[in-house]
């Protein structure tokens, strides 16, 4: 790191830190160094650092667990901001939202995927149509959001990939929310795939708009 020696500590500390936690070099899941460490690599106190660890856990980016450590949760603040409204969001505002991401996702998807997007999305189904008939709804729910996540994957998007992706959580605590409703025996997925592996955009819409219909039917 480099020694820091401004106005505000404080918020040099914030800076450098988040630096280092955008740029990777701690991943997340890491734990960070400890405060005495962080002083000496950048020049100041212990009270400066600590204070902009407290700072980075409240904006979500850290977490400090009682006599164990400080642990990189998150990257991006503005993904912790997104997941904290999606946590709170009306299921009806979720399901409105995906109409716009899952009608460009298929309509692209259709157009663009390749034989591998194909594989990835057939082995992914296997696994959600498993999981459903053994009532597994963790494994049915992971791999539901897996098989919509690669969907936007294959419209080879990466903006449209991301917005999905940071909507995953909470597409998923849907799924589970929908309990024996989401279980249920249904092909629309298999009909989603066939649009897209066809190359038929306009039904492969049709079919990922059904989908939704299907869930705000069950909320």
């Amino acid at each position: 790191m480099r020694n820091v020696a401004r106005t505000s500590l404080v918020d040099a500390a914030i800076d450098e830190l988040r630096r280092e936690i955008a740029n990777g070099v701690w991943p997340v899941g890491t734990k960070i160094p400890s405060e005495s460490r962080l002083a000496e690599s950048l020049g100041m106190s212990r009270l400066s650092v600590r204070e902009a660890v407290r700072v980075l856990a409240h904006a979500g980016l850290l977490h400090t667990r009682q006599g164990d450590g400080t642990y990189v949760t998150a990257t991006d603040e503005s993904r912790v901001a997104l997941r904290r409204r999606l946590d709170t969001a009306a299921a009806m505002d979720i399901v409105d939202v995906r109409r716009g991401l899952d009608l460009v996702a298929a309509r692209l998807a259709a157009a663009r995927r390749t034989e591998e997007d194909l594989a990835a999305l057939r082995d992914t189904l296997a696994r959600r149509d498993a999981a459903g008939r053994a009532g597994d709804l963790d494994g049915f729910a992971d791999a539901d959001v897996d098989f919509h996540l690669l969907v936007a994957d294959a419209a080879h998007n990466p903006l449209l990939a991301d917005l999905y992706r940071s909507m995953s959580d909470a597409l998923r605590d849907a799924v589970r929310d929908q309990e024996q409703a989401a279980l249920a025996p249904d092909s629309s997925h298999d009909d989603l795939l066939r649009a897209i592996e066809d190359g038929d955009a306009a039904r492969a819409v049709a079919v990922s708009m059904a989908i939704l219909d299907q869930q705000q039917l069950d909320l």
